[in-house]
């Protein structure tokens, strides 16, 4: 019996370094960016209409992707998006903010009926705060998800849609 108890508490202690040591590894950023990146800004956009939207969108010109990685997301300002392809040289990020948004939310018991409910963007796991010009990209090499971040992302003006035109009658 004694043999029995010393086996599980060796067999549960290594189960928890395996769980721990797992968890450690699964944000550690990599020094460096793994592809060569052109000048990575962000803009902040509005529309001209109430309740058209606004947000900020990221843009990460991709110069090199030698080693083929996949990018996957991005994290910025507290906030999470995958990450979408223009083509294969621009990678942008986009984040809708709660600025000039619609505020109707529908609770239903039919699924299609919650249709245009805004998802929550917010990170589940938080990085440490980080400033407005850096932002963390997830990549995936291989099967493993690595981390790396941009640190001096610029700032351009923001971009203010106009408003739809008015009917002529």
């Amino acid at each position: 019996m004694k043999f029995f108890k010393k086996a599980f508490n060796f067999i549960s202690l290594c189960f928890m370094v395996f769980l721990v040591s797992q968890c450690s590894s699964a944000q550690i950023l990599q020094k460096g960016a793994p592809l060569q990146l052109g000048e990575c800004y962000y803009q902040s956009w509005i529309a001209g209409i109430e309740g058209g939207g606004s947000g900020i969108d990221i843009y990460i010109p991709i110069i090199s992707n030698v080693n083929k990685i996949e990018l996957d997301s991005i994290y910025f300002q507290g906030k999470v998006v995958k990450l979408e392809f223009k083509n294969e040289l621009l990678a942008i990020g986009r984040f809708i903010t709660d600025l000039n948004q619609k505020k109707d939310l529908i609770m239903s018991n039919e699924p299609f009926a919650e249709y245009g409910n805004k998802v929550n963007q917010t990170m589940l796991k938080q990085w440490p705060t980080l400033k407005d010009s850096q932002c963390v990209i997830s990549y995936k090499e291989g099967s493993k998800t690595k981390y790396f971040m941009i640190d001096n992302l610029s700032k351009k003006p923001l971009l203010a849609y106009p408003s739809a035109p008015r009917n002529k009658e």
